[in-house]
């Protein structure tokens, strides 16, 4: 398996801790995947892709505050490294890029613009 590969679920993994912004840590990634693509995937199975993905130096974490609200537990947050950024970019450039060769007439808005 190629290192530098983005496979799906971990480009989806990456989008929700971009969207989490300085917050992201795993239980808000579960969330943002369950609200836009319906499903909720399993905790276990978004902590093995933060796990890959900090491997690949694509994410990093931390420890955020204590959380009164969490009995003063503190979070694993998680932040898009430089190279995190550049994968996603190119990811999106190369959907965008293949859309535009398989459908030209939907233009810049795309199929569900």
């Amino acid at each position: 398996m190629d290192p530098s590969r983005v496979g799906e679920f971990e480009e989806l993994v990456l989008l929700a801790v971009m969207a989490g912004g300085d917050n992201a840590y795993g239980v808000s990634v579960q969330r943002v995947l369950e609200e836009e693509i319906g499903r909720g995937p399993s905790l276990g199975a978004i902590y093995t892709a933060l796990d890959r993905l900090s491997e690949k130096g694509w994410i990093r974490s931390r420890m955020g505050d204590p959380s009164p609200v969490r009995g003063g537990r503190r979070r694993r947050c998680y932040d898009l490294t430089e190279e995190g950024l550049a994968r996603l970019r190119e990811v999106r450039r190369i959907r965008e890029s293949l859309w535009a060769r398989g459908a030209p007439e939907l233009g810049k808005e795309g199929v569900w613009g």
